[in-house]
């Protein structure tokens, strides 16, 4: 995920307003490894297409 450029990536309160999830969740779901993602200090950032792939695999289950 290094090679994301930045202004491609989204903050967790965008990931959660596309997942229909409260912050804390899309974090958790970060921490876990189940939502891709990367820390970039005290914030997490995400790409869209990996918040894509987990919905995918969320509707699955």
């Amino acid at each position: 995920m290094a090679a994301a450029k930045k202004d491609n990536l989204l903050r967790s309160k965008d990931v959660a307003h596309i997942l229909d999830l409260p912050p804390d969740d899309v974090i958790y779901l970060a921490r876990k490894g189940k939502l891709r993602g990367v820390k970039e200090g005290k914030y997490w950032k995400f790409r869209l297409r990996d918040v894509t792939y987990y919905q995918k695999r969320a509707a699955k289950d």
